[in-house]
């Protein structure tokens, strides 16, 4: 089972998830846990791999990555817990997890909030994934994640955002970092059937206004979307959670209590 943490708020029934992106772990969110645990019981997990999660078992170890098999992860957490149901917050690739558990066990999803979400890969996201498929097997992943995570996050005030991601990369392993790299290959078909497929669950997209791979896109899909919203930061890159985590905070809080 994935390695998880809690922080119970006895006032309250309501539970909020949080998933990481890839690469980096529940420790991300370090910002947001005071925050949130007045409110809510606050559920982090640390995705197959990743953080606290290590991958022991030699029958897992062979397992090929799928988005099913990792949201099964994620539902195995709640199951244990007894959670019934809960919001889910996620950033980066956690968003399309919460998106793809959002498929495949809606029953489980109170709402979700998407940080720096991916919709669509355009023209610069695509060269970015065929040259790591070129080059994963040959250099070594801290290199490429490096790489990936300049031109996602360019800009002098991205810079506590890749630290802090480059230095969570650095906790996986080689064998681990190309088996999570393998799931590009899937992302096409499924982001395209999440931009034509809208769900019931209301969904607050929160998108740094200089996140330039990706903001283009949600702008654009979110217009026909009936139960979603989407709110810019400004002056904000990818990682809105931990660039401006007071106005992510109150924006997410603030969503969240209308929903009740």
């Amino acid at each position: 089972m994935l390695s998880y943490s809690v922080f119970p708020n006895e006032n309250s029934t309501q539970w909020v998830t949080f998933i990481h992106g890839a690469g980096g772990s529940s420790s991300i969110w370090f910002r947001q846990i005071r925050a949130f645990k007045e409110e809510f019981n606050v559920l982090l997990v640390d995705l197959r791999g990743h953080g606290n999660s290590k991958i022991t078992s030699k029958d897992n170890a062979k397992q090929e990555y799928t988005f099913a098999f990792i949201t099964n992860d994620i539902v195995q957490v709640l199951q244990h817990l007894h959670i019934k149901k809960s919001h889910f917050i996620g950033i980066s690739l956690g968003t399309i997890l919460i998106r793809d558990l959002a498929e495949r066990h809606p029953q489980l999803v109170e709402t979700m909030v998407l940080g720096g979400a991916v919709l669509k890969l355009n023209i610069r996201s695509k060269l970015l994934m065929g040259f790591g498929n070129v080059f994963k097997s040959v250099v070594p992943y801290i290199l490429l994640y490096k790489l990936f995570a300049f031109i996602i996050m360019p800009k002098k005030n991205h810079k506590e955002s890749r630290l802090l991601f480059v230095k969570e990369a650095k906790k996986l392993y080689q064998k681990e970092f190309l088996k999570w790299y393998k799931l590009t290959a899937q992302l096409n078909p499924i982001l395209r059937f999440f931009r034509l497929n809208e769900t019931n669950i209301p969904t607050l997209y929160v998108m740094g206004e200089q996140d330039h791979l990706f903001l283009p896109s949600i702008k654009k899909v979110i217009s026909g979307h009936a139960n979603a919203q989407l709110h810019v930061i400004k002056n904000c890159g990818h990682v809105v959670n931990v660039e401006h985590p007071v106005e992510f905070n109150n924006e997410v809080i603030s969503f969240l209590r209308a929903q009740k």
